[in-house]
């Protein structure tokens, strides 16, 4: 069931998303070669509760941290722990909120230190990827518009759509329905209507499309071990536009 939100419930999601947003801005300068994905996840779980939220993502279905750390071929799902990043790491950083029982859900992926320049076009495209599928979120359109959108212009540059995770409602509850894939497949394919709050969220690697579940059962991999990229916010869809609720400050 799609649950379309009414004024009350869009200012509280409204809400968790602005924390989320202030979040990102405190954690990003601390994304800096020798600083470890824990300390990460701790500045991270500290902001959050200084906001008055709690991580959603800690304790969801067992994970064991506030954020997803995942470093080069960690595609998602990455598990903070003593590793340090390095100069020329890319990290990407999914991190929810639950306040006050509205939920935030963002990620996005960030150079540490000097890149080389295929880690930055595959930051880049995913990035496109994202601003796409935001275009396409409007009143009217399909869930498949979205997803045809982000394939294409991923496929179009020779990368990878990872289709095993896709983007999602959220605000009530971490995860709803509907789903929204990277790519089209057989499944539904509802219109989008005011209310809906949707993550949209390209996970895009650089090579194959295909990946693997670790030994942790949460840590997803690329499966030829090359680079992904992961953008998300989470989106409003209203009657006179589509509203980005976890944009970051200006």
């Amino acid at each position: 069931m799609i649950r379309l939100k009414n004024r009350t419930q869009l200012e509280g999601i409204r809400r968790s998303c602005r924390l989320l947003a202030e979040v990102f801005y405190l954690l990003e300068p601390l994304v800096v070669p020798g600083i470890s994905t824990k300390e990460l996840d701790k500045a991270a779980e500290k902001a959050i509760r200084d906001g008055g939220g709690e991580p959603a993502f800690l304790g969801y279905m067992g994970y064991p941290a506030s954020i997803c750390a995942s470093v080069n071929e960690v595609v998602i799902h990455g598990i903070p722990n003593g590793t340090k990043l390095k100069e020329g790491d890319i990290i990407s950083i999914d991190m929810g909120i639950n306040l006050s029982g509205y939920y935030s859900d963002r990620a996005l992926t960030l150079p540490v230190g000097r890149i080389d320049q295929t880690k930055q076009k595959l930051m880049d495209i995913t990035r496109e990827c994202l601003d796409i599928a935001i275009s396409k979120a409007v009143a009217g359109n399909r869930i498949k518009d979205i997803s045809r959108a982000v394939f294409e212009h991923a496929d179009s540059a020779g990368y990878g759509v990872v289709r095993d995770f896709c983007g999602h409602g959220t605000g009530i509850e971490l995860h709803e329905e509907p789903q929204v894939p990277n790519y089209v497949g057989r499944g539904p394919n509802p219109r989008l209507k005011p209310g809906m709050v949707i993550a949209l969220e390209p996970m895009i690697n650089q090579g194959t499309h295909e990946v693997v579940i670790l030994d942790d059962d949460w840590t997803v991999v690329t499966a030829d071990r090359k680079p992904s990229a992961h953008f998300e916010h989470t989106v409003a869809v209203l009657e006179d536009g589509t509203e980005i609720l976890t944009r970051p400050r200006t």
